[in-house]
């Protein structure tokens, strides 16, 4: 009895044995040799793509000017203040006449005297012409009164200038308004002194016209050669949440600044002015804003999403196309390969492609692919690392359903 047990105990486990080993080699034989990979796809469509170029900034009037006295002179009053609406010639400061009205009398003073002394070597000079043509006086005597008159003539002539310098300061003395605007800043009070100059006056007073604002921003070098001149633009104001402006490019700069120059972190940037055509009640100077600036648009062409274009080494830019079947070699359909693949398997093959200008979502492409291919839009990983040339996928539809087609 315990011959039998032992004998059926061996039978069952070379029975099991050779069981797992038959569904070992049926597992091998009906597997499919290729492994599809889960992908995102999308169909090649025509759409609109508009090429923006971004950039940040701050707002500033167009027109700002910047107050300052022609005289140092202590401040005797300031008629008006910050924020409010001034017309041109209105008197917004007035400086201590004192010391400009005892330099105009001085001045007329001077003209007075050089008035009286042209007077007196006029009549010299009459006198001696007489004289002369009597022959009672010589060539040297007629030369030198007619020198002294002409002396005389010219110095009248600088006193009258003086005179007029003197009187423009004086009249300056109470400092007007040049334009139309809002008083955006007042640097000086009351009694402080107000120094003034060709060179180094103080600034006294910002007027600004604030219906007519512009954005400065810094655009890159890269892409600075994309703008032109009355570029449509839309502007983001931090102030106004959720509202889009529009405004043109209306100044670009032909010299660079650069930060962090001879670092690592050097950008290269060129300033450029966007004129607001609508400027919302309460913007102010120095907001910050964001500009999307419009450098082309195309309609109605073939594009595809940013995130469906790859490349890789020593390879040109390219997307991957969903196919029924395998190719043995890039491009070429009448090589098959001769992997085992399961019946409707997809496939997909890596197509170079020549792409144009870009959105913020989709490249415009000039050539490779047509209108209603299938491409591989997702995810990440897979385009850019998983996918090979004939590598096995699957996809789902909108409705998330494995779809074949």
């Amino acid at each position: 009895m315990a011959k039998k047990s032992k004998s059926k105990k061996k039978i069952f486990i070379i029975g099991g044995i050779i069981a797992f080993l038959s569904v070992f080699v049926l597992a091998n034989v009906f597997r499919d040799d290729v492994k599809a990979l889960k992908v995102e796809t999308e169909l090649v469509s025509l759409r609109t793509v508009i090429q923006k170029v971004n950039a940040s900034g701050t707002i500033q009037p167009e027109t700002e000017v910047k107050i300052s006295a022609e005289s140092t002179a202590f401040i005797d009053s300031i008629t008006v203040k910050e924020g409010d609406r001034v017309y041109k010639g209105q008197h917004l400061i007035s400086l201590d006449r004192k010391r400009i009205l005892s330099n105009y009398n001085s001045a007329s003073s001077s003209v007075r005297s050089a008035q009286a002394r042209l007077k007196q070597e006029l009549a010299s000079k009459k006198r001696v012409e007489s004289m002369y043509e009597q022959n009672l006086a010589s060539d040297q005597e007629l030369e030198a009164v007619q020198a002294s008159y002409e002396i005389a003539n010219s110095q009248l002539e600088q006193a009258k200038a003086n005179l007029d310098s003197r009187k423009d300061e004086l009249d300056k003395a109470r400092i007007m308004s040049p334009q139309d605007g809002i008083v955006t800043r007042i640097y000086k009070e009351v009694g402080e002194m107000a120094v003034g100059g060709m060179f180094q006056a103080d600034n006294l007073m910002i007027i600004a016209d604030l219906s007519r604002m512009e954005v400065i921003i810094d655009v890159n070098e890269n892409d600075v050669v994309s703008v032109s001149i009355g570029d449509t633009t839309e502007i983001e104001i931090d102030a106004f949440t959720d509202t889009l402006f529009y405004g043109v490019v209306s100044e670009i700069a032909h010299m660079s600044e650069v930060a962090g120059m001879g670092s690592q972190q050097q950008v290269t940037n060129f300033q450029v002015k966007v004129r607001m055509l609508n400027v919302p009640q309460g913007t102010r100077p120095g907001m910050s804003a964001t500009a999307d600036i419009i450098t082309e648009k195309k309609e109605n062409i073939l594009s595809i999403p940013i995130q469906s274009l790859t490349a890789r080494k020593d390879s040109d830019e390219m997307v991957f196309l969903v196919s029924d079947k395998m190719l043995a070699k890039e491009g070429d359909e009448s090589k098959s390969s001769d992997k085992k693949v399961k019946k409707g398997m997809k496939f997909v093959h890596s197509i170079p492609v020549k792409v144009g200008i870009s959105s913020e979502t989709h490249y415009e492409i000039k050539s490779g692919i047509r209108e209603g291919d299938r491409i591989v839009t997702g995810s990440f990983k897979a385009i850019s690392k998983d996918l090979e040339h004939n590598s096995a996928v699957e996809f789902s539809d909108k409705n998330n359903k494995k779809n074949t087609k």
